[in-house]
């Protein structure tokens, strides 16, 4: 099935949000705690509503999950749903470190199937549809072919860095690298901007959705510490499980070697 359309709406969406979300970063926006640590803006509730407002006139009868909208509990018995974080990695954006991005995805059957990301500040957008690549900026791209650990460049969050939850792969990796939004960290490992993502927090199906696409049709996969990957548009969008992204064969290798570690320590 061919998702070209859908892409296409997407990827409108994605402008369009971006556009708003460069004005706010440029010029300053309104900010406040949803939560502790849990920052959110003017500019996440504008982008919100742009992207909802041309994904339901392009596509009526889908569901959708946004960060920042009451999920409809009727998107669960969809055949089709739309999982969109209109702005994926507030802190950053807040702190002007360019390393945030409007994320969009759409879900069939439980599949990512469509995957948008698109990072303002940066200039750049990665997109892709199932069975038809992952381009960037125009150009088709790859998951590095790194086949070692060893020699591999890990894409961290930094406060899982600033919390050590590295310490225990000290020495695992050739370099473990800095890098804000979930998102933008998939789409990095989706365009060979580093080998491997390794996240040992939890996050949200619309932190992620998007870059699950961006990634598997970039040759790689995005799978948990137990090598399943994410079946999406559940009723608790909550993901508790770790999760590790980059060429098929390095995320196996991370994972054995995990549960070794995990085995060793308990």
């Amino acid at each position: 099935m061919s998702y070209e359309r859908e892409l296409e709406v997407a990827r409108e969406a994605a402008r369009v949000a971006g556009e708003i979300l460069k004005r706010h970063y440029e010029g300053g926006t309104k900010t406040w705690e949803k939560s502790e640590d849990n920052p959110v803006t003017l500019a996440d509730l504008e982008s919100d509503r742009a992207i909802a407002a041309l994904l339901r006139e392009a596509f009526p009868e889908d569901g959708m999950l946004s960060e920042e909208t009451v999920s409809e509990p009727s998107r669960i018995d969809k055949q089709r749903a739309w999982i969109v974080d209109p702005m994926d990695g507030t802190k950053e954006f807040t702190q002007k470190i360019p390393e945030f991005g409007v994320s969009i995805a759409l879900v069939d059957r439980g599949e990512p199937v469509v995957g948008v990301i698109l990072n303002p500040a940066a200039g750049s957008e990665v997109w892709a549809s199932k069975g038809a690549g992952t381009f960037r900026d125009g150009q088709r791209v790859h998951v590095n072919p790194c086949q070692k650990l060893e020699d591999a460049v890990v894409i961290a969050s930094r406060t899982e860095i600033s919390r050590n939850k590295f310490e225990p792969y000290e020495g695992w990796f050739r370099e473990i690298r800095p890098v804000g939004s979930i998102a933008w960290k998939l789409a990095c490992i989706a365009s060979g901007e580093g080998d491997l993502n390794v996240s040992k927090a939890p996050k949200n199906e619309w932190d992620v959705c998007a870059g699950d696409v961006l990634v598997r049709e970039a040759g790689g996969t995005y799978v948990d510490f137990e090598g399943a990957p994410r079946i999406y548009n559940q009723a608790d969008p909550l993901i508790n499980a770790f999760m590790a992204a980059g060429p098929a064969p390095l995320v196996e290798l991370f994972c054995e070697r995990e549960k070794a570690r995990a085995k060793d320590e308990g």
